[in-house]
């Protein structure tokens, strides 16, 4: 309507147009690509770690006190501002941006994990007991099933996280990903392309969760 300046936000058709040229010539999907492929990376070196820890600190008493403090204390450093010593210790190449995403994925599953296992009924505990099931077997047919409901919860957390941090660490230093097409688009002033890649962001987090909650409806069959 021109309330607003094209320099300040571009009109939807606008950014349609951007999308659709930048589709065309190849670069958005090559940034598509490349933010994809650390996304991927970080969440499985991140979730591996969370599952790992979560069940540590879950199942045994002397887990969860060697394993719990230290997790707790780093979840509550605000993990973005971590970002300076992350470029001292990896660089300024992929190994930052993979370890901002891997550290905001690892925290929600871990407490996820955690919380599944040590929130598992009592009742089906002492019923798995009476029935004569080993410690091995409780955990396998009792414990664990137990938890994968909220373990769900925490993929999906930490999904949206991942996607966050990821917006964040392709500010610095980037030189491919969408991250990298939003600096480049600040630089010259077009709010067109930013918003371009916002959009593609925010649909591939909508996209993400609704495959965890697919999973998740096929997962959790037997709780009808």
């Amino acid at each position: 309507t021109g309330l607003l300046p094209p320099d300040k936000l571009s009109s939807p058709w606008t950014v349609l147009r951007s999308g659709v040229e930048l589709a065309r010539t190849g670069e958005l999907g090559e940034a598509f690509v490349v933010s994809l492929q650390r996304v991927a990376i970080g969440f499985v070196i991140g979730a591996a770690a969370g599952l790992v820890l979560g069940v540590v600190a879950g199942l045994s008493k002397w887990g969860s006190a060697l394993v719990d403090p230290p997790v707790q204390m780093l979840r509550t450093l605000p993990f973005l501002g971590l970002i300076p010593l992350f470029i001292l210790w990896f660089g300024i190449g992929e190994e930052p941006k993979i370890a901002l995403v891997a550290l905001g994925v690892a925290f929600p599953l871990y407490l996820n994990v955690y919380s599944g296992i040590r929130n598992t009924e009592p009742q089906l505990v002492e019923a798995s007991t009476v029935l004569g099931f080993t410690r091995a077997e409780r955990l396998w047919h009792v414990v664990l099933p137990s938890a994968v409901p909220q373990t769900l919860v925490g993929v999906r957390q930490s999904l949206g996280v991942a996607w966050l941090s990821l917006i964040v660490g392709e500010q610095v230093n980037a030189d491919a990903g969408l991250g990298y097409l939003i600096n480049n688009a600040r630089d010259f002033l077009r709010t067109d392309v930013i918003l371009v890649g916002l959009v593609v962001y925010a649909i591939l987090g909508l996209v993400t969760d609704a495959l965890v909650r697919l999973l998740e409806r096929r997962a959790l069959r037997w709780r009808e």
